[in-house]
C-alpha cells in the first residue's frame, strides 16, 4: 500500500472476505497467487471501490500502539486465567509475568498519549470528544487512530462502518430479525465499554436506554442502539466542531 501511494497510483484496501466470497460466486474456488491476482482485477473491475486516503505516518504509528496494546491486554488476561487454574509453585512466575505485563501496558498508554498531544490537531480532536459524558482516552483515541472518517460521514455511513447498523433480514411477507454484523471490531468493543459507562454517566445516553427498557426491548438491543446513538453524537460533534452541550435544566 505505502509503495503504490509513493508511486502516486490509487489505492483500495478491502476486506479480504468480500474478495474471497466474489471469487466463489464467480465458481473460483481454487486458491492460488495467479488465480487471486485475477480474481483481484475482476473485482476491481465489476465493483470500483472508491479509494480512500492512506492514514499519514503519525495515524500509522498511533495505530502500531493500539494494536499493540491490545495485545498486551490480551495477554494479561489469558496470563491471569492461567494464575487461577496454576499449582502453587508456577504462580509466582506468572504473577510476574502479569506484573511486568502491566508496566508495559502502562508504557504503552503513556506513549499513546504523548503521541497524541503532541500534534495540535489530534490534542484538539481528543478533547472535542472528551468532552463527552462517558468517553475516556481508550474511545477517543480508539476513534482517532481507526476511524478517521468520523465526521466525514452521515450517521447511516458511519453506523454501518462500525458495525452498529441493524441489517434487513426478509424475504416476501417473511420480517425477520434485525442484527448487527461486520464492521470494525476494535471500534465497536472501545465502544461497547464506553456506552456502559455512559449509560450511567451521560443523561442523554441514560434516558435513551431507560426509554428502550421500559419498552421491553432485551438488553442487548438497547445496549447496542445505546452505541449507535452515542457513535452519531460523536459525529456531529466532529462535523459541527462543537463539544459536548449538555440539555438544560428543566
Amino acid at each position: 500500500m505505502a509503495a503504490l501511494t509513493a508511486a502516486q497510483l490509487p489505492v483500495v484496501v478491502v476486506n479480504p472476505r468480500q474478495v474471497r466470497d466474489f471469487a466463489r460466486a464467480g465458481g473460483k474456488l481454487a486458491k492460488t497467487d495467479a488465480i487471486d491476482a485475477a480474481v483481484l482485477a475482476h473485482f476491481g473491475e465489476a465493483l470500483r471501490p472508491e479509494p480512500r486516503a492512506v492514514p499519514d505516518e503519525f495515524t500509522r504509528e498511533l495505530q502500531g500502539w493500539l494494536n499493540r496494546r491490545r495485545q498486551l491486554l490480551e495477554m494479561v488476561v489469558a496470563e491471569e486465567q492461567r494464575l487461577a487454574q496454576a499449582a502453587r509453585v508456577i504462580r509466582p512466575q506468572i504473577q510476574a509475568h502479569v506484573e511486568w505485563l502491566r508496566a508495559q501496558l502502562r508504557d504503552v498508554d503513556t506513549a499513546l498519549q504523548s503521541g497524541i498531544r503532541n500534534s495540535p490537531v489530534w490534542r484538539e480532536n481528543e478533547n472535542l470528544l472528551r468532552t463527552t459524558p462517558g468517553v475516556g482516552p481508550v474511545l477517543a483515541t480508539t476513534l482517532l487512530a481507526d476511524l478517521p472518517e468520523l465526521g466525514r460521514l452521515n450517521r447511516r455511513q458511519i453506523a454501518a462502518l462500525v458495525g452498529v447498523a441493524p441489517l434487513n433480514w426478509d424475504s416476501g411477507q417473511q420480517r425477520g430479525t434485525r442484527h448487527i454484523w461486520g464492521g470494525r471490531a476494535p471500534v465497536r468493543t472501545a465502544l461497547y465499554m464506553a456506552t456502559l459507562s455512559a449509560v450511567r454517566c451521560n443523561p442523554v445516553i441514560r434516558a435513551f436506554f431507560e426509554r428502550l427498557s421500559a419498552a421491553g426491548k432485551p438488553r442487548k438491543v438497547v445496549l447496542t442502539a445505546c452505541m449507535r446513538k452515542l457513535l452519531v453524537i460523536l459525529n456531529a460533534m466532529m462535523q459541527r466542531r462543537v463539544s459536548w452541550q449538555p440539555a438544560p435544566a428543566a
